[in-house]
């Protein structure tokens, strides 16, 4: 038998598992339920991810990029002129104005880090990404303080249930914001 070329294969069973997770959580996620997800032979998955954890830092590295890409169009985050802390609020209400179950999937990644140690370095880029954005704005304990907030934030928006409060957001980066020498 031929082998079948399939290119997108890898990007499918990625994909597939995202929705695993958005769907049964951390825990339903198995190289067998992503290949039935996905609808390829089980060799397939192990193929190309070995462990799950493989296949959760691909997973969180490409929800990773949809904050980074929406960062990344904000164009105020690194304009001297712009106010900083409208902007991040902007940013942070931009990103969870968005599909809810993306970012609660996101999350669900993200921290399950801290019982997954390989996920740890791909945990802290969206971090160190926006970091980098921020670095020229200010200093680099503010920049973390910033990132901080941001998180909690996120955080609390999503374990209470409750709407995004952008102007709520903009006071609070604005109290960590140093406003002058």
């Amino acid at each position: 038998m031929a082998r079948r070329h399939d290119p997108e294969r890898r990007q499918r069973i990625i994909d597939a598992a995202i929705r695993v997770v958005r769907d049964k959580g951390l825990a339903g996620l198995t190289h067998r339920t992503v290949a039935a997800e996905a609808d390829v032979p089980l060799g397939s998955t192990t193929y190309h991810f070995a462990t799950l954890d493989e296949l959760i830092v691909a997973a969180l590295r490409q929800s990773n990029e949809c904050f980074a890409k929406a960062a990344a169009d904000r164009g105020g985050l690194s304009d001297p002129d712009t106010d900083l802390a409208a902007e991040l609020a902007a940013l942070l209400g931009e990103w969870l104005s968005g599909e809810r179950a993306g970012v609660e999937l996101e999350y669900e990644l993200y921290l399950a880090a801290l019982r997954r140690p390989a996920l740890r370095p791909v945990a802290a880029e969206w971090a160190d990404d926006l970091a980098e954005r921020l670095a020229p704005r200010t200093d680099p304990v503010t920049v973390r303080a910033l990132i901080a907030l941001l998180d909690g934030i996120c955080l609390q928006v999503l374990l209470t249930g409750t709407s995004y409060d952008e102007e709520y957001a903009r006071e609070a980066l604005r109290r960590v914001i140093p406003t002058g020498p």
